[in-house]
C-alpha cells in the first residue's frame, strides 16, 4: 500500500493479457474530524460503495481524526469478449473506457450512479448515438407522476440532474451524463441512467466519440493476473449469495486456467470478506505444483462447493 496525503484525480492505467489488474492500493490519514468517508469517496475518485465496503469497520460520516482510510484505488478489469470503447460493470458501480493510443492499450475508469431497484439499468450492447453539452432535462411522464411538482422542462444549471454534459445510448432512454448530486454516486439511485461526478463527466465526454460501443454487464466476481500473481475481486450484489459467488469464481479460474495456482484458504477468506478491491489469492511457492482439488459437499455448513490441495 501507499500512504496518500493529498487527493487525486482520475487516471488512464495500463493493461494487457497478461495484467488485468491495474491501479495501487493506497491509505489515507484522516486530518479533521469532519471529514468524512463521502468526501474522501469523492477526493480520490471513488465511489461510496467503494469505500465503505473497503473500510467496514468505519463510520461513512464521522471516522474520527487520526483513522487509517483504505483508499482502493485498484481494480481488476471486467472479463468482456473484447476491450473496445465503454464498458459498465453494475455491480461495482463502475465504468471503464478502453482505447488505444500510441500503440498502447490503456483504459479510464469513473466511479458512476446506476439504476434503482424497480428501474435497473439495463445488460447488453449498445452505442452512443448522441453527445449533448448542457442538456436540457425533459422530465419522463413516470417521474412526473411521482413528483408531480416537477415542470415537463428542466433547463441547464445547477438544478438540472444530468449536469454539463450527456451520451445519449442507442436505447434511447438511457444516457450517461453528470449529477448534481454528487454524494450518490457510487450508489443505486437512478431511474436507468448512468451519472458520473461533475468533474468526471467533461473527461469521459471528451475522450468518446459518437457511436462508441457500450457493454454493460453484471459481474459481481472478477478475475485477474498481475505480474505472475491471481487476484479477486468481489461486490455484494442483492440477489447473488455467497454459494453463488464461489461457483462464479470456480468458473472464472477454471476458464482462465487458474485454479491450480490458487490457495484455497485465501479464496474463502477473501469470499467471506467480500471488500470490493483486488485481494491476491495466489499459492505460496512451496504450494507450486500440488494439484487442486474441486469437490461438491452437501454436509458442508454454509457452503456447498470448496476447494482442497
Amino acid at each position: 500500500m501507499v500512504s496518500l496525503s493529498a487527493a487525486e484525480g482520475a487516471e488512464t492505467y495500463l493493461y494487457g493479457q497478461n495484467s488485468t489488474v491495474i491501479g495501487t492500493i493506497k491509505t489515507y490519514t484522516i486530518e479533521h474530524e469532519n471529514e468524512s468517508l463521502i468526501e474522501l469517496a469523492r477526493k480520490f475518485d471513488l465511489g461510496y460503495n467503494e469505500i465503505v465496503d473497503a473500510n467496514p469497520g468505519l463510520d461513512p460520516f464521522v471516522p474520527g481524526a487520526g483513522k487509517t482510510v483504505i483508499l482502493p484505488i485498484s481494480w481488476i478489469i471486467p472479463d468482456v469478449q473484447a476491450y473496445e470503447g465503454i464498458v459498465i460493470n453494475t455491480s461495482e458501480l463502475r465504468l471503464y473506457y478502453f482505447f488505444i493510443q500510441g500503440g498502447r492499450r490503456q483504459v479510464a475508469t469513473f466511479p458512476i450512479v446506476i439504476g434503482d431497484e424497480g428501474t435497473e439499468t439495463p445488460l447488453g450492447s449498445f452505442r452512443i448515438i448522441e453527445k449533448i453539452t448542457n442538456p436540457a432535462w425533459y422530465v419522463p411522464a413516470s417521474i412526473r407522476k411521482e413528483h408531480p411538482e416537477l415542470p415537463a422542462v428542466v433547463p441547464p444549471g445547477p438544478h438540472n440532474p444530468m449536469g454539463t454534459h450527456a451520451l445519449r445510448l442507442s436505447i434511447p432512454s438511457i444516457l450517461i451524463h453528470g449529477t448534481n448530486r454528487p454524494y450518490a454516486v457510487g450508489r443505486k439511485a437512478s431511474h436507468g441512467c448512468l451519472r458520473l461526478y461533475p468533474e468526471d463527466i467533461p473527461k469521459l465526454f471528451g475522450m468518446v466519440a459518437k457511436d462508441t460501443p457500450v457493454t454493460i454487464v453484471r459481474q459481481p466476481v472478477k478475475i485477474g493476473v498481475c505480474k505472475g500473481k491471481v487476484y479477486i475481486e468481489l461486490h455484494s450484489d442483492n440477489s447473488i449469495n455467497y454459494d453463488a459467488c464461489f461457483k462464479m469464481a470456480i468458473a472464472l479460474l477454471l476458464k482462465k486456467h487458474l485454479l491450480g495456482l490458487v490457495n484455497s484458504v485465501k479464496l474463502l477468506n477473501a469470499l467471506h470478506d467480500m471488500r470490493g478491491f483486488p485481494i491476491e489469492i495466489s499459492q505460496a511457492a512451496a504450494e507450486a505444483g500440488i494439484p487442486v482439488k474441486y469437490h461438491e459437499d452437501s454436509n458442508k455448513p454454509h457452503k456447498n462447493l470448496y476447494i482442497s490441495l
